[in-house]
């Protein structure tokens, strides 16, 4: 208890990328005791950590509010009680991915593009994530990469192979090289995405080797990345999407409309506005995967349709993402017409 309380207090001295994942807060208790918020606030998160785990880096924790139990941030890694309630429509494989798996760590949803899982590790457990009870011990491990790049290789109909997990970013320079240099061996691949969170979360992620390992790619590679506030991108955050863009990476954002987090016109607006300060394009706005666990952040699709009128109608049209939802087995993501006036 003494550690944990110190721990709070100083944070860890930086060395590197993983040794912040390393040493990223993994209990409730000591996420609250580190914002200074009623330690009764850990009782429920307890419990729901339960079922899924709780990681959060430590420079991530530095841009929220402490004292502040409503903070958006702290929303969308705080555990809570609500997870545990059951709801119609909530399931464990919301998007149907069980019944894409082409192989082994292979996902192919639509036509033309294939979804590699190549690490079932993140740097932070977002709570509403829909992949949190994803089988990724039967899926995503590194030595059944060789028969996910097989099936990549036969199949002709893939020209794009989009990296994600997990997070990708998770891997090292080392694998990750590895791997794209397996790809590339592949004639008919002709771009590479990669969807990930780590770049917000963890920016110190962005260094020298990975940029090095993106501007040696043979193909034109984009980076969607996953930011929900404003108030997650800062200097640090603005750097590493600087040095994304000068390895030579198209670089958009994806955004979860999350009720609590970011449900209103004004915020989505300012984050917005500051990706596009760092150089990064609003791209989607997804309506919430219905995965067991997070009906508490869900909004209502009339509603988000509303917001997303207000959202057009208050910035040019390159900062308005596109309001979407994606249904299993659906041949693309369904978009959503914004809805104006009252």
């Amino acid at each position: 208890m003494i550690l944990a309380s110190n721990r709070a207090c100083q944070p860890p001295t930086r060395s590197g990328w993983q040794q912040e994942m390393a040493e990223a807060i993994r209990t409730p208790r000591e996420l609250v005791a580190a914002l200074g918020l009623d330690p009764r606030l850990a009782d429920g998160a307890e419990r729901a950590s339960e079922l899924f785990r709780i990681r959060v880096p430590w420079s991530y924790l530095r841009r929220m509010r402490r004292g502040d139990p409503l903070d958006p941030l702290l929303r969308q890694v705080l555990p809570l009680d609500a997870e545990r309630d059951e709801h119609p429509g909530f399931t464990a494989d919301p998007l149907g991915e069980r019944a894409a798996t082409a192989a082994p760590s292979l996902l192919k949803k639509y036509r033309g593009r294939a979804l590699l899982i190549a690490t079932p590790a993140c740097a932070v457990h977002c709570r509403y994530c829909f992949r949190r009870e994803f089988p990724y011990a039967e899926q995503a491990e590194a030595p059944r990469w060789q028969e996910a790049l097989e099936q990549i290789e036969r199949d002709t109909d893939i020209e794009e192979v989009i990296l994600s997990g997990g997070d990708p970013l998770s891997l090292s320079d080392a694998r990750l090289a590895a791997l794209t240099s397996a790809l590339e061996g592949i004639a008919h691949v002709r771009r590479l995405r990669v969807h990930t969170r780590l770049p917000i979360v963890l920016p110190s992620r962005v260094d020298s080797g990975l940029t090095a390992w993106l501007a040696s790619l043979k193909w034109p590679a984009v980076v969607v990345l996953h930011a929900n506030h404003a108030n997650e991108i800062d200097g640090e955050v603005r750097e590493a999407c600087t040095a994304l863009r000068g390895a030579g990476a198209t670089v958009l954002n994806q955004t979860v409309l999350l009720r609590g987090v970011n449900d209103d016109a004004g915020t989505l607006a300012e984050l917005s506005v500051r990706l596009f300060e760092a150089g990064v394009l609003p791209y989607y706005l997804h309506l919430l995967d219905r995965v067991r666990g997070a009906a508490h952040f869900e909004v209502a699709e009339e509603r988000a349709q509303r917001i997303a009128g207000e959202l057009a109608a208050s910035l040019p049209g390159y900062l308005v993402p596109r309001l979407v939802r994606e249904c299993a087995g659906a041949p693309a993501k369904t978009p959503l017409p914004p809805r104006f006036g009252a």
